[in-house]
């Protein structure tokens, strides 16, 4: 009775879904109602994006039933999930640059050959003022922040008649000002009784602006819970199976001696605006030196400036090496990875782009953590037995998901990846360690794992240089903020003495006032 009492925008009844040996979804029902927000949490592999996609039209489930406001329904295309008001907000926009945002949002939609942008930019306007967006329909893609874009994206459904909205990962580039705006105008959609589900990772965001919270684990649904009255913790356990500790540590070590030193760097992007702008800081033994800024602020350029991937214009990238016995800042600008590698220089990098740039997808996880030594091998010969014994001591370490070492490792998850990628820079015992989004989605389990090993390497006396976009776990972790905004530093700041607003306000305006200024140490 109090069943059919409840007003169901979608109801997903024992959907199951295989690939091959795969069971990625088995059994799994999903409710959820009109005129709220469910948020869907899991582990990477629990079967999140599966079940989503199922919705949204991309795959079809092997069986199981899906109900559309009270009709069972077939979606066995994206179109279908249009025509009956389901839209997905992806995390990486689907967007033309050199579009305006009306042109973009009416793109694709049927009509004649000519666009009344007129009309178009009155209805964008009118759908805006009725949810408090902020966005001009004439403002071209290419001149949006990220937080503009993701308007758009939202608008572009809403145009359509979505009444149904899925949003994955929608705070993950977004500063906490832009997540505050994204969630109120989140309420007002749903006071007008559109139905929303969040995918994220962030449990403090989860506890914030959802009604309820639906756990998934290994493809199965373990259940849903009211958020009021359920806490991060039991959130965690029911996703991971196990009690875990939400506390991330930041073990006081004392500070070492000045290990990397970057004097006024500056980097050009193709286009020959600068990615990076006179910018200075030092990484010291012993510290994590976070860095924040919204996406495009130069962190991928400095990055890689420093690991001799990207060409520097200007400036100086001083290491601390030892020469006949002495400490002596060596300039390395100019010199290439392998060379600096061949100069002795301990530095590991781990990239942003796991599969990109860090391993090779279609080799094994031995052939992977060999590349890092190769060039040392005597002779024509390679040596695969320390690379062999390095990969088992990972999987035991690390707890690396594996059938074995000669799996490739296009067939592991995003956690296992990240954690071969950042063992194997380890494995070689750098002095300077730089890490570009090292938990960029990762689950909670895995993002835990990678603050451990992050950790142990500031014990160990390693500069870690942690490139990161969730400012809470940037604030734990780091012992020193740097602030980047449009390529400029903006601020250096002391995480315990600072509020999350204060860095938030850093990354979005760089007055010049806080250009280089260093945090108490």
């Amino acid at each position: 009775m109090e069943e059919q009492s409840v007003n169901y925008a979608v109801r997903m009844k024992n959907i199951t879904k295989t690939f091959g040996k795969v069971t990625a979804n088995h059994g799994v029902s999903l409710e959820l109602r009109k005129g709220e927000i469910l948020a869907l949490l899991g582990e990477n592999g629990s079967g999140k994006t599966t079940l989503m996609n199922m919705l949204s039209g991309i795959y079809f489930p092997d069986s199981g039933s899906i109900e559309v406001r009270g009709r069972e329904v077939a979606i066995c295309s994206p179109r279908d999930a249009f025509e009956l008001g389901i839209g997905m907000i992806h995390q990486h926009f689907k967007l033309v640059d050199v579009l305006t945002a009306a042109e973009n949002i009416v793109l694709g939609l049927p009509g004649g050959k000519y666009v009344d942008r007129k009309q178009v930019n009155k209805k964008v306007r009118e759908i805006s003022d009725r949810y408090q967006f902020d966005l001009n329909p004439r403002k071209k893609i290419y001149n949006m922040s990220v937080s503009e874009k993701q308007t758009v994206e939202i608008l572009k459904a809403l145009y359509r008649g979505a009444e149904i909205l899925i949003l994955d990962e929608p705070t993950a580039v977004l500063t906490p000002q832009e997540t505050e705006k994204l969630f109120k105008i989140l309420r007002n959609m749903k006071e007008d009784g559109k139905s929303i589900l969040i995918i994220t990772h962030k449990l403090h965001e989860v506890m914030a602006i959802s009604d309820r919270v639906t756990v998934l684990r290994k493809g199965e649904c373990i259940g849903t819970i009211e958020t009021a009255a359920t806490t991060q913790e039991e959130l965690t356990e029911n996703m991971v199976g196990r009690p875990i500790s939400l506390a991330i540590q930041r073990p006081h070590v004392k500070r070492g001696q000045e290990m990397l030193k970057v004097v006024d760097l500056t980097c050009l992007r193709p286009d020959r605006v600068k990615a990076l702008n006179k910018v200075s800081f030092s990484a010291y033994a012993g510290e994590i030196l976070g860095i924040a800024g919204i996406a495009g602020s130069g962190q991928k350029e400095l990055c890689e400036a420093i690991a001799g991937l990207y060409p520097v214009s200007g400036g100086s990238i001083l290491y601390n090496c030892q020469s006949d016995g002495a400490q002596v800042m060596e300039n390395i600008v100019g010199q290439r990875s392998d060379q600096i590698f061949r100069k002795g220089i301990s530095m590991a990098f781990v990239p942003e782009d796991r599969l990109g740039m860090g391993l090779v997808a279609s080799m094994d996880m031995v052939d992977n953590v060999m590349l890092r030594s190769y060039r040392q091998a005597p002779g024509i010969f390679v040596d695969r037995k320390r690379p062999r014994e390095i990969s088992e001591k990972l999987i035991q370490e690390l707890e690396i998901q594996t059938p074995d070492v000669t799996t490739p490792v296009r067939r592991l998850s995003g956690g296992n990846v990240q954690k071969i990628l950042l063992g194997r820079e380890i494995a070689y015992g750098p002095s300077v360690l730089v890490v570009a989004y090292p938990v960029r989605g990762l689950d909670i389990n895995s993002s835990y794992k990678i603050y451990d090993m992050l950790n142990e390497q500031k014990k160990k006396g390693v500069a870690v240089i942690f490139v990161g976009e969730d400012l809470d776990v940037l604030m734990e972790i780091s012992d020193r903020i740097l602030v980047l905004c449009g390529g400029v530093v903006s601020g250096v700041v002391d995480p315990k003495e600072t509020t999350k607003e204060k860095i938030g306000l850093l990354m979005i305006q760089a007055d010049g006032e806080t250009q280089g200024e260093e945090a108490k140490a």
